[in-house]
């Protein structure tokens, strides 16, 4: 081959090699960025689990809530639990409760505040492995007393699906996210609060729903992902300095 046509596949690979490179050491520092945004995370969360609960946002600030800002804020209220079906949402573990590790079903019913306006409470969690209604039914259905209960939680916001999460199973009133908002819709609860209550307490006699005090323990791998992207940048150019060197000493 001569020199000419050697120059051309040279800068070719070397453009394509500082193309990997730099798209490489740029997902590095995502991860970077990422890992700083939930540390950022993890210290707000943990402050506002730690923090006194406050009296539930009355409903005219309801439109004003979001996420970022009131997320896992801690609340107490009194409510009554209504005679409507209950929703029973999957579960193959929990990253905020060490006390739910395993497979079962969180219980989800609405409650109404003495002014009127419904929220929907996740009351906890059940060891129902196989998503069994009559299971579910047996849990929830002592709550439903009609006398009004003090309620201690933690604002929660509707959980949107992902690309493989199954649909919803009318017939058991069985979600795989937490959308209060389309369990509301589907069973006739009528217009509920933007966000769901996390109960904390109080917990039922024999335990069952199980709520809870919520514990961050979120899944925190971005220096590691971000260490490899930076690594895989670094074997790439190192594979490229030995081909170009390889080429040098293999010349006519």
């Amino acid at each position: 081959m001569n020199e000419p046509a050697r120059k051309p596949r040279v800068t070719g690979f070397g453009l394509f090699t500082l193309l990997l490179t730099a798209a490489f050491i740029a997902l590095g520092v995502w991860q970077l960025d990422r890992r700083t945004a939930k540390h950022e995370l993890i210290a707000a969360l943990t402050e506002r689990l730690a923090d006194a609960p406050v009296a539930l946002p009355p409903p005219a600030q309801w439109a004003a809530l979001n996420p970022a800002r009131d997320e896992f804020r801690r609340v107490s209220f009194t409510a009554t639990y209504a005679p409507m079906p209950d929703a029973m949402v999957y579960s193959s573990g929990s990253a905020v409760r060490k006390d739910a590790s395993g497979p079962g079903t969180w219980a989800f019913l609405p409650a109404r505040l003495s002014t009127g306006e419904m929220v929907v409470i996740d009351v906890g969690f059940v060891e129902n492995t196989m998503q069994d209604r009559s299971v579910e039914d047996r849990a929830v259905k002592k709550l439903v007393t009609g006398a009004p209960v003090t309620l201690t939680g933690y604002l929660r916001f509707p959980e949107a699906p992902g690309w493989l999460t199954p649909a919803e199973n009318r017939d058991k009133r069985l979600w795989f996210v937490r959308d209060h908002l389309a369990m509301a819709g589907a069973l006739g609860w009528g217009a509920v609060a933007p966000f769901y209550v996390d109960l904390e307490l109080p917990t039922p006699e024999n335990g069952i729903p199980r709520p809870g005090p919520l514990d961050v323990h979120l899944k925190d791998d971005h220096l590691q992902y971000a260490v490899t992207w930076f690594t895989l940048a670094g074997a790439v150019l190192i594979a490229f300095g030995v081909w170009v060197r390889g080429r040098r000493f293999n010349l006519p």
